[in-house]
């Protein structure tokens, strides 16, 4: 096959799954290991994916944001063991802020952390804080659908008042320069804001977050604790020279 038919099929592949295996296109496309490593880097070097560890996805658009059903459906085993492992960190009589988002929900069911309080602009957060018998402080503002998560102006306002022993944020993307990233400002707003008031701060994001940037800036590198599943310390060592990197092993 010639390359430029392989790398066709590479995007192709791609375009349906949004990430693919290296050991998954080796079988796909008939071709040694070697040979599909070269691809990848080549289509890296042309802007047309992204290398992850064992494979490659997409470079997503910087102001596309999934829904919370595709997000939910996306990486569960590596984003249920960042949860669990953030869950741990809370201490009894904590003050918390959880960010709306998938991974930051998938945290609620590990928390044992007795006489806590929550405060949390996630919608879909505080029944299955209810259920667990948690303190819960629901912000005031506007329910975006997408995310199904609380901003604007009485979001902003509500969240100004609190001090949070620990923040736990969601980001789209973690970028060397850029920092930490989301697509819609005034979830960012609401992030940075969250992270202004937190004694100490989570960023929790699998391994596909890393080198990504999208449309709206929360925040530097350094303001934050990473809470990751990425290994590869290609991808690690750069970030870990400018903050604290915890990797949950899946």
């Amino acid at each position: 096959m010639l390359t430029a038919e392989r790398h066709e099929k590479i995007i192709c592949l791609l375009k349906k799954q949004k990430i693919v295996k290296v050991q998954e296109l080796v079988e796909k496309l008939q071709t040694s290991e070697s040979t599909i490593r070269r691809d990848l880097v080549q289509l890296e070097k042309e802007n047309k994916l992204k290398r992850v560890h064992g494979g490659a996805s997409l470079i997503q658009q910087i102001k596309v944001e999934p829904s919370m059903i595709e997000k939910t459906n996306k990486n569960i085993i590596e984003k249920n063991r960042i949860a669990a492992y953030a869950a741990s960190i809370i201490q009894d009589r904590d003050c918390v802020f959880l960010d709306a988002g998938t991974t930051i929900n998938q945290m609620i069911p590990y928390i044992n952390a007795k006489e806590i309080t929550v405060v949390t602009n996630g919608l879909s957060h505080f029944r299955p804080l209810l259920e667990r018998n948690i303190e819960t402080y629901l912000l005031g503002g506007f329910i975006k659908p997408r995310t199904e998560a609380l901003i604007g102006q009485l979001a902003m306002e509500s969240l100004r008042k609190y001090r949070f022993d620990k923040t736990f944020i969601g980001v789209n993307g973690i970028h060397l320069d850029d920092g930490y990233t989301t697509p819609d400002p005034e979830e960012a707003a609401i992030k940075a804001c969250a992270m202004k008031q937190g004694h100490r701060v989570f960023v929790l994001a699998d391994h596909t977050k890393f080198h990504e940037v999208t449309f709206a800036h929360i925040a530097n590198i350094e303001e934050a604790v990473i809470i990751t599943n990425e290994t590869h310390e290609k991808n690690l060592n750069s970030f870990k020279e400018k903050t604290t990197i915890e990797v949950v092993e899946t």
